[in-house]
């Protein structure tokens, strides 16, 4: 497999031609769209990487990291759906699998018999204090080099830049 700086390389290199072709491509801003794709890409392949020894996928780790840090620890499946960018018959799936496995439960909700929730339990809790701190290494090492000030620019940016896709969501509904 080539190596991620020649990836890009080689990406930036037909973005410039493409721009020779069609003179109005912003190859600037087409750079850094395809760059962002890449590196999230990458970083996602990365922790699938480090989730599959533990038998969890993206998804479900997802799941569990938004029960976990929410304060009462349950939400209803349509709010995870929403939050972990997941249909409906996805989450289903998520939560059956998980719920196999002891990680959260789904039961009706106390004050609306009605109202559906997924919850973490106490060995979810403990499975994902146990699988996260060997993942810290790696966080640290991606980010090698990048001062607390480099830090927090890119993430003013980047929260900038999804602000924009909101406004672009709004705008085309």
């Amino acid at each position: 497999m080539k190596r991620l700086t020649d990836c890009i390389a080689m990406m930036d290199m037909g973005i410039e031609r493409m721009g020779q072709a069609l003179p109005r491509l912003p190859v600037a801003t087409a750079k850094l769209c395809r760059l962002l794709m890449v590196l999230g890409g990458d970083m996602q392949e990365g922790l699938e990487e480090k989730l599959r020894p533990h038998m969890l996928n993206h998804s479900e780790f997802l799941t569990l990291m938004i029960l976990h840090t929410h304060p009462e620890g349950s939400l209803s499946p349509g709010e995870l759906c929403e939050f972990a960018s997941q249909g409906a018959t996805n989450m289903t799936r998520i939560g059956n699998t998980l719920i196999k496995r002891g990680l959260i439960t789904r039961s009706n909700s106390a004050q609306d018999r009605r109202r559906v929730l997924m919850r973490i339990t106490p060995a979810g809790r403990r499975f994902v204090k146990k699988i996260l701190p060997p993942m810290f290494p790696h966080l640290d090492a991606m980010f090698e080099g990048f001062s607390d000030a480099d830090k927090r620019h890119l993430d003013r940016l980047l929260r900038k830049l999804a602000h924009n896709l909101d406004q672009l969501d709004a705008d085309a509904a």
